[in-house]
C-alpha cells in the first residue's frame, strides 16, 4: 500500500476515547497505524497503564453546591484553561500531512500546551509559526553528539519555547514486534535532524527503522546531562520517564525544574509499573518541590481525574492526540481534548470538586 497520510480537517464526533483507535486503524496505513498504536513485547505494560486506573475510586462528596466545574489550572506563569497537556509524539506526518503544526493549533484551540519531539516530521520554527503565543515545550531525545544538542536547543530557545522535556527513558527502541512484523521504516524525513544531517547519524531519518534512527542517541544519560540542557537553554527542565521515586530524588538533586511520570505509553521496557501505580509514591517523594506532569494510558476524563488526586499537576495524552489528528486535523485534536474535558467536567461535578486544587484534595479508596 502507498504511503498516504490524512488531509483532513473538520471537528469529529466523539463517543469514547478508546473508539478512536479502531476508525483510525480502517484508514490509516498498515505499517504507520502499527508505529502509533504498539506497545513493546507482549504489550502488558500499555495495557495496564489503562486498566490501573480501575483499582482505584473517587470518593464523591455531596451538598456542596457545585452547579459548574472550572478547569482552569496554572503552570509556572502560564495561565491553562484545561489541566490535559500534549504528550509528545514523534512523527505525526504519518498521520496527516500537516503533521505537528495541526496538531498544534489543535491543542491551542484549547488553550493548553503543545509538545514537539527531536523526532517531528515539522520543524520547531513551523509549529511555533502555527499557533503563535500558544505555550510550547521540546522534547529533546539527547545525541551523542554534543553539538546536535546544543543545535536543536538553540533551535528551541529560538522558537519560543517554555521548557525542554528531557525523554530519560528511550534512550533505545523498545522491542517493539509490530514494527518488525511490518518492516517499518519512516516514510517522511525528520526535518529537525535534516538541518544536522552533515554530522548526524540518523541522517533525516526518511527510510530509516527505529534502531536507526536511535543510532544516534545518548545511551548513558546521567543526572549532569540536567544542567547542561539548562546552562545551554536557561529554560527549565522535565525529566520525562520517571517511574520510580529513587529517580525522582535524583532529578530533582540534579536540578530539574519539574517531573514527568511516564512509561513512554507501554513502548520501552514490558514488564514495568503501570505510570498510575507508582504516581502516588513519586508524587510523596516530590512532595510539591516541582510540578509532577503524568502520562500514560489516560483514556477517560475520570482518568485525568484520578491522576490529578493521585499528584499530578497535569496530564499528557498521546495517542488519543494522533488519533484525532488523522481523523480531523487541527479541529479533530482539538475535538480529542473537548471531549475530555467535557467528561472531566461531569467527574468533578459529580464528585463535588469545583476547582482542579479540590480535585488534587479528593481522596481516593
Amino acid at each position: 500500500m502507498t504511503y498516504q497520510a490524512s488531509n483532513e480537517e473538520h471537528p469529529i464526533e466523539i463517543v469514547n476515547i478508546a473508539s478512536l483507535e479502531a476508525r483510525v486503524k480502517e484508514r490509516m496505513e498498515k505499517g504507520a497505524f502499527g508505529y502509533i498504536r504498539g506497545g513493546s513485547e507482549d504489550e502488558w505494560t500499555m495495557k495496564e497503564n489503562t486498566a490501573s486506573f480501575n483499582k482505584k475510586s473517587i470518593m464523591p462528596r455531596v451538598l456542596r453546591g457545585i452547579d459548574h466545574a472550572d478547569l482552569r489550572t496554572k503552570l509556572w506563569d502560564m495561565e491553562l484553561k484545561t489541566p490535559i497537556i500534549q504528550a509528545p509524539s514523534a512523527a505525526q506526518g504519518l498521520a496527516h500531512e500537516k503533521g505537528e503544526s495541526d496538531t498544534a493549533k489543535g491543542v491551542a484551540a484549547v488553550g493548553s500546551i503543545f509538545s514537539i519531539s527531536t523526532y517531528a516530521n515539522t520543524t520547531i520554527e513551523d509549529a511555533a509559526e502555527a499557533a503563535p503565543g500558544a505555550p510550547q515545550f521540546f522534547q529533546l531525545y539527547m545525541s551523542k553528539d554534543d553539538g546536535f544538542n546544543e543545535f536543536i536547543l538553540a533551535k528551541a530557545v529560538q522558537a519560543g519555547a517554555k521548557a525542554v522535556i528531557l525523554t530519560a527513558d528511550s534512550t533505545l527502541g523498545g522491542y517493539r514486534e509490530e514494527d518488525i512484523i511490518n518492516h517499518f521504516e519512516f516514510p517522511l524525513p525528520m526535518p529537525n535532524l535534516a538541518a544536522y544531517s552533515e554530522k548526524d547519524a540518523a541522517g533525516n531519518g526518511e527510510g530509516k527503522g527505529i534502531a536507526e534512527i536511535y543510532a544516534a542517541a545518548k545511551q548513558g544519560l546521567v543526572p549532569e546531562d540536567i544542567k547542561k540542557i539548562k546552562d545551554i537553554t536557561n529554560l527549565p527542565v522535565f525529566v520525562k520517564g520517571i517511574q520510580s521515586p529513587e529517580d525522582a530524588e535524583v532529578a530533582i538533586s540534579a536540578g530539574a525544574d519539574g517531573i514527568w511520570i511516564s512509561n513512554h505509553g507501554g513502548r520501552q521496557l514490558d514488564g514495568g509499573p503501570a505510570s498510575f501505580d507508582v504516581l502516588p509514591l513519586i508524587a510523596e517523594v516530590v512532595n510539591k518541590r516541582v510540578p509532577i506532569v503524568f502520562d500514560s494510558g489516560v483514556r477517560r476524563g475520570e482518568h485525568v481525574f484520578k491522576a490529578l488526586a493521585s499528584g499530578a499537576d497535569l496530564v499528557a495524552i498521546g495517542r488519543p492526540v494522533i488519533y484525532g489528528l488523522n481523523l480531523g486535523g487541527a479541529e479533530g485534536v482539538t475535538s480529542v481534548f473537548e471531549h475530555l474535558n467535557k467528561e472531566l467536567s461531569i467527574t468533578m461535578q459529580l464528585a463535588g470538586t469545583k476547582t482542579i486544587e479540590e480535585v488534587k484534595n479528593t481522596k481516593l479508596i
